[in-house]
């Protein structure tokens, strides 16, 4: 379980991949909504999968990094590819 500066790292962390990936990919405010909750479930689902499997050593306290980072940018990814696009006249 995460404590309370660990989860601020996680939201922090969640939030810069969030707007980076929104500043390349992104068109408005919508997808900034989705970007940001993508990664935030991106990064959780990384956390996790970090936990459990324990293969890279390298972490920021509680939180493994390494591998949060690649849920998230996979997870915006995905969100980025699967939105509904917008209507074309």
């Amino acid at each position: 379980m995460l404590q309370l500066p660990a989860l601020l790292v996680v939201l922090i962390l969640a939030s810069a991949y969030a707007v980076l990936l929104h500043l390349l990919l992104g068109k408005s405010v919508r997808d900034m909504v989705l970007f940001w909750v993508a990664s935030v479930a991106g990064f959780a689902c990384g956390q996790l999968l970090g936990e459990r499997l324990d293969l890279i050593p390298l972490r920021v306290g509680h939180v493994h990094v390494i591998e949060a980072t690649a849920g998230a940018i996979l997870f915006v990814l995905a969100a980025a590819w699967l939105r509904p696009q917008g209507k074309k006249a």
